[in-house]
């Protein structure tokens, strides 16, 4: 499996480099040059607001996309939209373009198009003009809170995330999967683990069946 990877830099996509051993090809595709992490991949600079522009991507089997953002961090709506819609739908046609017929897409726990909410609304409506391209293979994650070393990525804390960390702590435990935080490094295990598998159509991974199909083997 040849796999395109977007969102390179974050927690997940980190996670995804760091547990890719090959066969195949990981493309790593950022806005800036980063060291590469294994031996089975190629780093790409790409403008994702120009793709599937010339030369277009590498060749590949499939995708997966952890591009996101928050609105705080990206200081509008109309910025938080710019990457975490346009970004997803610019990668999945230029990786459909590349070749890839399984796609794996991040969204986020309460994604809905007819939410009343901004962020899930943007994610739901990402999901559907995702659906819409017709991936032979489609997984959408819905992950709850993530935790992991951001300070590690170079990316600062975020204040929500922080403080719902310092709250549940004590009380993970008591926590339904469905809501338990879940490490990144388990939403890209199971993504990666569904997109070997590579059943045919759509299959929604909630946060309970991502710390599923994401533990430890």
């Amino acid at each position: 499996m040849n796999l395109l990877l977007a969102g390179a830099t974050g927690l997940i996509g980190q996670a995804v480099a760091q547990q890719w051993a090959g066969p195949g090809t990981l493309h790593r595709l950022v806005r800036r040059p980063v060291p590469r992490v294994g031996a089975h991949e190629q780093v790409h600079v790409v403008d994702f607001s120009a793709l599937p522009g010339p030369p277009g991507l590498p060749p590949c089997s499939a995708a997966l996309c952890a591009l996101g953002t928050t609105i705080a961090l990206a200081g509008s709506q109309a910025a938080f939209r710019a990457v975490d819609f346009d970004a997803v739908l610019h990668f999945a046609r230029a990786a459909q373009a590349a070749g890839a017929t399984r796609l794996a897409v991040v969204s986020a726990l309460g994604a809905d198009a007819r939410s009343p909410s901004f962020y899930s609304r943007t994610k739901g409506e990402m999901e559907a003009a995702v659906r819409a391209l017709g991936f032979a293979t489609l997984l959408i994650a819905r992950p709850s809170l993530l935790t992991g070393d951001r300070h590690a990525l170079g990316q600062p804390q975020r204040r929500a995330e922080h403080l719902a960390m310092r709250l549940s702590a004590p009380f993970t435990g008591l926590v339904p999967a469905a809501w338990r935080p879940i490490p990144a490094a388990t939403v890209a295990r199971a993504l990666l683990h569904a997109l070997e598998q590579g059943a045919s159509g759509e299959r929604v991974l909630d946060n309970a069946a991502l710390h599923r199909l994401g533990e430890p083997r």
